[in-house]
């Protein structure tokens, strides 16, 4: 019951206080914002199935370059190129997790292939003049138009950001108490005890596969639209790819809202810190990287499996 008042009340202040908050912490909360949707569309394969991708990055890239290119060439809304990205990140994930599932790669060799996937794509954009190569490509600027996903101020770009954050969590809750959930995390434990009680595993992996990839590339438009400009190395790049799955595993990897309460930490400890500490380039990141070892080393589980231990520890 207490867990249900606070989850209502912290969203009822993301609905309520964004208006009146100043300019820059509504765009930390935006980041905030993006980096937990990226860490939940992780965390169904990450988290949950227990296959450590470092290639997200293409995913997120795939749904960026789909989208801009659809609206620059042939004028189609990002609302329609959005779901076109979704589908082929989808389909490359397939082929991918495939290539990857089929042949038996786990662990470290699985998350390498995916970075290897990642890489390939950000080197095919650069060197392709088509997609704008190294120099990437700019949104121009036009008046406000919601239907091609162009808005006057950031504030609608934040709700729209919410929306498809608290979308992915929602999708994430039904999977866990789905047939796929209970037979990912069987994966999890232990693949080939789930194969033994007749779990299909290649199938398995192939699904929250997809899912995890169409719902990155959702994440590649809006960044696309919201920043107006994308080129091969930031979306295609390894950063996209480590923050993913960062938000995830500082806030409990293979939890519903472990990727958000990640993303509330991470973000605005980096966001902060570059802002206070200003002159001494790299400090922030160290930082940063003080939080990340602090919290892996004393909360293996993440926060949310923290949190989770302390009424057990109050009724034993």
């Amino acid at each position: 019951m207490a867990a249900e008042l606070a989850g209502g009340l912290a969203l009822g202040l993301l609905l309520v206080a964004p208006p009146f908050l100043p300019a820059y912490f509504l765009e930390i909360l935006i980041s905030v914002m993006l980096f937990g949707y990226l860490g939940a569309a992780w965390n169904i394969l990450g988290g949950y199935a227990g296959q450590f991708s470092f290639g997200h990055a293409a995913y997120f890239g795939i749904g960026a370059y789909t989208s801009t290119l659809l609206f620059l060439r042939l004028g189609v809304t990002p609302w329609l190129g959005m779901l076109a990205g979704g589908v082929l990140a989808a389909a490359f994930g397939l082929f991918a997790g495939y290539l990857s599932f089929r042949y038996g790669l786990r662990g470290p060799y699985f998350s390498l292939v995916t970075l290897a996937f990642a890489e390939m794509l950000r080197v095919v954009a650069v060197n392709t003049k088509a997609v704008g190569s190294s120099l990437g490509l700019v949104i121009p600027s036009r008046e406000a138009a919601p239907v091609d996903f162009v808005f006057a101020g950031k504030l609608p770009y934040y709700y729209v950001i919410l929306a498809m954050t608290l979308g992915a969590v929602w999708i994430t809750r039904r999977l866990e108490r789905s047939k796929l959930g209970y037979s990912l995390r069987a994966i999890r434990e232990n693949e080939d005890a789930a194969e033994a009680s007749g779990v299909d595993a290649l199938g398995m992996k192939l699904r929250a596969m997809a899912l995890s990839s169409f719902l990155t590339a959702l994440g590649g438009t809006f960044y696309a639209q919201y920043f107006a400009y994308i080129d091969p190395s930031i979306t295609f790049g390894p950063a996209v790819s480590i923050q993913g799955l960062l938000q995830a595993i500082v806030g409990g990897a293979g939890t519903v809202l472990g990727p958000v309460v990640g993303a509330f930490v991470l973000t605005p400890v980096s966001e902060l810190s570059r802002a206070m500490i200003r002159g001494r380039a790299g400090v922030d990141v160290m930082v940063y990287g003080l939080v990340l070892i602090l919290v892996i080393s004393f909360l293996p589980n993440g926060l949310m499996g923290w949190v989770s231990r302390r009424p057990a520890r109050g009724r034993s």
